[in-house]
């Protein structure tokens, strides 16, 4: 938001003429000791803070290791002991090879149990590729070695803070899901366009003073205090 003097008989911008004179988050580069740097070292750092709090799929991934480490053991144990005279027995192999022998491709039981193993089988598959939400909102420094991350929390009051500096309005609060900003003000008076728009212009201002890597829509929704 800009600041200094005027003229005498000059207008006096509004709040929401200062606040669009940052552009929205998700439009500029990054900035550091005020000059706007771009090029591959730019996209390098952002590429790397949100690789940096990505979650690194532990659960899926220690799940299927435990069960193939399990299922190779059984089937290790079953083999060797089968070839030393001496079987096991943990899996019923002779009623599996009877039911097998037996059963036609085109049983509904063996096609529901293909389908399930698929099915879980793309799961997990899926649950590996695609990339899960980050823990933390990147945002941009500029230095692929210096990572910095807003808690969801924190990111959604400093939205609700800046809504509240708006005049007129009492309190806000916001909510951050996805790329999405939510932000629901309650106002002393009653023009809903003309705060909708200065509280929408004031919280894309400080979206883009902390410049997360990723860009956001913004939402307001206003309320009249009775």
């Amino acid at each position: 938001m800009s600041t200094g003097a005027h003229r005498a008989g000059e207008p006096v911008p509004s709040l929401a003429d200062q606040a669009t004179d940052a552009p929205p988050a998700g439009e500029l580069d990054w900035m550091t000791d005020g000059h706007t740097v771009t090029g591959a070292s730019g996209r390098a750092a952002d590429r790397a803070a949100v690789r940096a709090f990505r979650p690194r799929r532990t659960v899926p991934a220690v799940v299927v290791a435990a069960l193939l480490t399990v299922l190779g053991a059984v089937v290790a144990a079953e083999t060797v002991s089968a070839l030393a005279g001496r079987p096991l027995r943990w899996m019923p192999l002779d009623r599996l090879l009877i039911w097998a022998a037996s059963t036609p491709w085109n049983d509904p039981l063996f096609l529901l149990g293909t389908a399930l193993v698929t099915l879980i089988g793309l799961a997990l598959v899926v649950t590996a590729l695609v990339p899960g939400r980050p823990r933390l909102v990147p945002v941009r420094t500029g230095d692929a070695d210096l990572i910095i991350g807003m808690r969801r929390k924190s990111l959604a009051r400093a939205l609700a803070h800046a809504a509240e500096e708006v005049p007129g309005v009492h309190s806000a609060r916001a909510s951050v899901r996805g790329h999405t900003a939510a932000v629901t003000a309650t106002t002393t008076g009653w023009d809903r366009e003309r705060f909708g728009e200065a509280v929408r212009a004031m919280v894309l201002s400080r979206l883009a003073a902390l410049n997360p890597v990723e860009p956001y829509q913004v939402k307001v929704n206003m309320r009249e205090r009775k």
